[in-house]
């Protein structure tokens, strides 16, 4: 076991400009949805690139209400990738449509749109996209299919495809400020979209309080000015947390490159922010020592690592026939990476990684 403090997989990035600022919240006095939000919604849409944003209590919150807002429901069906947080398969599900899975891209983690196109039916009426990772998915080849896109960009806020920044391309865009996530409100998200009716109809549902009629699908969905204002700190430092992110990467390029590893890669016209650092274990080295076995190993001496999504789609139906998704599941791993990481943590874990592979 290691003497040294353990490196954990992630962590927020906070300092003092985000003391402040919940310390001024404080003291205005106004803690529930107010100008705080107001604030970090204009914000966030303007680092993004679309018309406005709704913000709400979660990044779930952001997908239900995307789906809502699209008229979604009982007897539709959304497509969505195995290999991804539970969250997209709860949400639809919640608002009545029928999720259809679909494989990913095992060199992207993204969902695969030669898959996306043979799920296609008359009743698909939109396509969830995960940004997995930090990298942009095929938002190209995807909107070609001339079906609604709903970006999640809980994982990929500043990254870029083809010159547009990931989240401004399709009809619906989601965010999630959890704790751990790029920039943090410690919970929370976001619905953005530049159709105005969208969003108009996310306000709507976000809250029931002064309202002339009421829906159902209403919700006490709202974000506060404490949550809002820790995410206009963290968002003033984004740019420097995505440097900070490249730089981490970079090093393990480079250190990491002769240990017969996967290395993320980055196609032709994306670029990758490093949300997370993901490689593979090449199959004849997951057959000898397992991803399990070597993420207990990795934290005995002091680096925690983890798989990047707990567990596969296909894996909580008992599906079949998902084999990039199983692949992941079964030779993904991700090392630690964050903004407040420092040099020393950097370095001895990718030291410790070389080590273990040797």
């Amino acid at each position: 076991m290691t003497s040294s403090p353990i490196i954990p997989h992630s962590k927020p990035t906070l300092g003092s400009e985000e003391a402040r600022a919940l310390a001024a919240v404080v003291e205005s006095g106004h803690l529930s949805q107010g100008p705080r939000v107001e604030e970090f919604e204009r914000g966030v849409a303007a680092f993004v690139g679309t018309r406005g944003g709704v913000a709400v209590s979660s990044g779930t919150a952001a997908v239900e209400l995307a789906l809502v807002a699209l008229g979604i429901g009982a007897g539709d069906e959304v497509v969505l990738p195995s290999y991804v947080c539970a969250a997209l398969w709860l949400a639809t599900v919640r608002v009545g449509a029928r999720p259809r899975i679909v494989d990913i891209d095992l060199d992207t983690f993204a969902i695969d749109p030669v898959e996306t196109e043979k799920a296609l039916s008359p009743r698909t009426r939109a396509i969830i996209v995960p940004h997995l990772f930090g990298l942009p998915a095929d938002l190209s080849t995807l909107q070609r299919l001339g079906v609604p896109l709903i970006e999640d960009c809980a994982q990929t806020l500043g990254a870029i495809e083809r010159g547009r920044q990931a989240g401004s391309v399709g009809t619906a865009t989601i965010c999630s400020f959890y704790a751990t996530k790029l920039l943090c409100t410690g919970e929370g998200g976001m619905l953005l979209s530049n159709d105005p009716a969208i969003l108009d109809k996310g306000r709507a549902l976000r809250e029931y309080d002064q309202v002339p009629a009421l829906e159902a699908a209403t919700y006490n969905r709202k974000m506060t000015d404490v949550q809002a204002a820790l995410g206009i700190s963290q968002l003033g430092r984004l740019r420097s947390f995505l440097e900070r992110r490249a730089a981490i990467a970079a090093y393990y390029h480079d250190a990491l490159r002769h240990t017969g590893l996967l290395l993320p890669a980055t196609p032709e016209g994306r670029t990758h922010i490093y949300y997370r650092y993901v490689v593979r274990l090449p199959r004849s080295r997951e057959e000898g020592t397992s991803l399990d076995t070597l993420i207990t190993r990795l934290e005995g001496r002091g680096v925690q690592c983890r798989h990047p999504v707990f567990r596969p789609l296909h894996r909580y139906l008992s599906l079949d026939g998902y084999p990039a998704s199983e692949e992941a599941a079964q030779t993904a791993l991700s090392i630690p990476i964050y903004p407040s990481m420092a040099d020393e943590e950097v370095s001895r874990t990718a030291q410790t990684l070389c080590e273990e592979l040797a």
